[in-house]
């Protein structure tokens, strides 16, 4: 496989010759979210609280591929700096490198196998004399050269490792891809990446890789193999059967103690696990890994045989904290349903009591539930936990029509199965905390991004043909592709789901063909299924569907389909829900207490009417300065914000080009701090775009 860096420099002496500052001031943003950490917090404080509204834009650069056609591209990239130089990824799903005080352009990538997937950054390593740059797209991590952005082709094979090799189970897909920045330790690489969240998802495995070499160093099975720890939270031979329990969203790594701390994800099918009764370790767990080794050291569940899909969502935070009057190193993990979970961060211990929580609810037909799930008793959520007619938002439309509803739905507790009925997750599918996660500071204070819009769905049975019979490109679609883009091929309100209606009018059946094959954004591939299965979808999809029935072979154990991620929102495209919608909190870690909670985001024609700020939909973390100050866009009125971390009110704001749905880097060069965040928009219905926009002090 070919990879052609494009340099847009004179030459290549003219790249080498560009001058890195020594100003002792400097300060690098050095891996994602600041550091091993994951604080997501600087010690620069040029930029203060007293000066923040005088910041500027310094430079902003434009890095392609974006879809302003149909606004489907996005930018989740924490831009890492070294040494004056910015790596990050675009909208086009390339790696860069551009001058961190201008914005020149010094090196950009050519990758063809990207699979239209998502990136949140790169990772550098370097042993002094050599500096390397490692960047996941589509199924693969790609090593290049820090400098030119060239394949350093003796690394895996010609520069790159498939990460399919090795995770292969019967009856699986394909699909993988390392969308989050891996972890160095030493002269290893630690992986996780996403795949499937169906019966067909590959093994979840985290493995390390020589930086060198690409070899593989080490695999921490996440889905045990007969007699290994945990495989009797399993059906028999579980590593045939099941996928998923993967490391998808990240890790934090205490590099002093040679600890690596990896949150899972659920095990595949999210929403139904009658066919795997059982606890499913290693998924939606935090585990703490030997990074040398990958032996386990300990490991806490945070959700016992999910079907919930509520694994956890980012790295860990690694900080110091004040406990019954003595310093405890521990690593915090936030969730989906708005719990924090506080661990020693050698032992393992809760430093907060975690109770056992019964929940009585019946299941659909199959179903094994967990008898208890862990419920931390502080710090106390940061978000609501249950959702009932009071909790309509006073201007809400139709509600009369949406209170019957409700009363048919089941509500009201967190860890309700889905049955045929309509089940309400509050806070939602995707938060509570989202991929963005928290940033602590040295005092051990907490800020965390959190979303509060209900999502509703329900299982139906699955209409799957005996072999003897036929299917049709409509019922296939049924099958494969309706619980994420609608029976009605109009996907969902917020636009995460796009619409397939009139596809043949966008997309030739050859570039569906394409997409079916190696997935896009946050869909998988469809390797699993037949060539006449996928071309019966895409005539269906182009409106050609002859009806003529083909016939299937389904393996499939999940009787049943959920009816989709539905973001519960009314006529007027507003949550249902009581504002705030976003919220930014800040958490006292010493204490599991609250300091304070601001909405994030507002709707200005709400705002205009006398409606206090609501806050919004948001992905992206924030950044913290040791000046006092919390930077984050996130929210879907394309706003970028400073915030004062004492009591939360707004010191700045600035319009960016696109929403900023990612989260924020801070830097300095020749003694000039920079503050710096990826543009891409692209969800929530909102625009793309492919700009970086830094801002400075003038």
């Amino acid at each position: 496989m070919k990879l052609t860096p494009i340099l847009l420099s004179a030459s290549f002496a003219a790249l080498c010759g560009f001058v890195i500052s020594t100003d002792s001031t400097d300060q690098n943003w050095s891996e994602y979210n600041g550091n091993g950490a994951r604080s997501h917090y600087s010690t620069l404080n040029q930029i203060t609280k007293d000066n923040v509204a005088q910041l500027q834009v310094a430079w902003t650069y434009a890095s392609g591929g974006a879809d302003t056609a149909r606004n489907r591209t996005q930018m989740q990239c924490n831009p890492i700096v070294i040494d004056g130089v910015l790596y990050g990824v675009s909208a086009g799903i390339q790696a860069f490198a551009v001058n961190a005080a201008t914005g020149k352009e010094l090196w950009k990538t050519n990758v063809k196998d990207n699979g239209g997937t998502l990136s949140r950054g790169v990772t550098y390593w370097s042993d002094g004399k050599e500096k390397r740059i490692f960047f996941g797209a589509g199924k693969y991590i790609y090593a290049l050269n820090a400098t030119d952005g060239s394949l350093i082709q003796s690394f895996g094979e010609n520069g790159l490792i498939d990460l399919r090799i090795g995770l292969e189970r019967p009856g699986a897909d394909d699909y993988i891809t390392p969308n989050t920045p891996n972890t160095i330790y030493k002269n290893l690489l630690i992986t996780g990446a996403r795949v499937n969240e169906n019966e067909t998802a590959l093994l979840g495995d985290v493995r390390a890789y020589d930086v060198r070499t690409g070899k593989l160093a080490w695999t921490f099975r996440t889905i045990p193999a007969k007699g290994e720890y945990g495989s009797e939270t399993w059906p028999a031979n579980a590593r045939a059967h099941f996928g998923g329990a993967n490391a998808w969203a990240g890790m934090a790594i205490d590099r002093e103690r040679g600890i690596v701390y990896i949150p899972t994800g659920s095990a595949a099918y999210d929403f139904y696990g009658g066919n795997r009764p059982g606890n499913n370790l290693f998924a939606n767990c935090l585990i703490a890994l030997d990074a040398a080794t990958g032996k386990r050291l300990w490991h806490f569940q945070l959700v016992h045989h999910d079907i919930w899909d509520r694994d956890p969502p980012c790295p860990p935070n690694l900080v110091t904290v004040t406990h019954k009057g003595k310093r405890v190193d521990a690593v915090v993990q936030v969730t989906k349903q708005g719990y924090v979970f506080v661990f020693d961060r050698v032992t393992g211990k809760p430093l907060f009591p975690i109770k056992e929580t019964a929940f009585h609810f019946p299941a659909i037909e199959g179903e094994k539930v967990s008898a208890t799930q862990p419920i931390p008793t502080l710090p106390l959520p940061f978000t609501r936990q249950t959702f009932s007619s009071k909790d309509f938002n006073p201007f809400v439309s139709d509600r009369d029509s949406l209170a019957g509803l409700l009363s048919k739905a089941k509500t009201g507790s967190a860890y309700i199965p889905i049955t045929s009925s309509m089940t309400i997750f509050y806070p939602g599918t995707d938060g509570g905390a989202q991929w963005g996660g928290a940033a602590t500071d040295p005092g051990g204070i907490m800020y965390v991004p959190a979303k509060e819009i209900p999502v509703y769905t329900s299982l139906v049975k699955k209409e799957i043909p005996k072999t003897t019979a036929g299917v049709t490109g409509a019922q296939l679609y049924q099958i494969n592709c309706a619980a994420c883009h609608g029976a009605d091929k109009m996907g969902n309100h917020d636009g995460s789901y796009p619409s397939l209606a009139n596809l043949e009018k966008r997309l030739k059946p050859a570039q569906i063909e394409a997409i079916l094959q190696s997935g896009r954004g946050m869909m998988p591939s469809f390797t699993h299924i037949s060539d006449a299965e996928r071309k019966a979808i895409i005539a269906y999809l182009s409106n050609q569907d002859s009806n003529e029935s083909i016939q299937i072979d389904s393996k499939t154990q999940v009787p049943y389909q959920h009816t989709g991620y539905n973001r519960w929102y009314d006529r007027n495209g507003y949550p249902v829900s009581q504002p705030p919608w976003g919220t930014l909190t800040a958490i006292d870690l010493n204490t599991g207490q609250r300091k304070w909670q601001v909405p994030l985001g507002e709707y200005k024609e709400l705002t205009a009417k006398g409606i206090p700020p609501t806050g919004t939909d948001n992905y992206g973390g924030p950044l913290v300065t040791a000046s006092g100050l919390i930077f984050i866009g996130a929210s879907r009125d394309e706003q970028f914000r400073a915030f004062d971390k004492e009591t939360g009110k707004i010191l700045w704001q600035a319009t960016l080009p696109a929403a900023g749905y990612a989260s924020a880097s801070t830097y300095s060069v020749n003694g000039k701090q920079y503050v710096v965040i990826a543009c891409g928009g692209g969800k929530l219905n909102t625009k793309s775009g492919d700009r970086y926009v830094a801002f400075a002090l003038p």
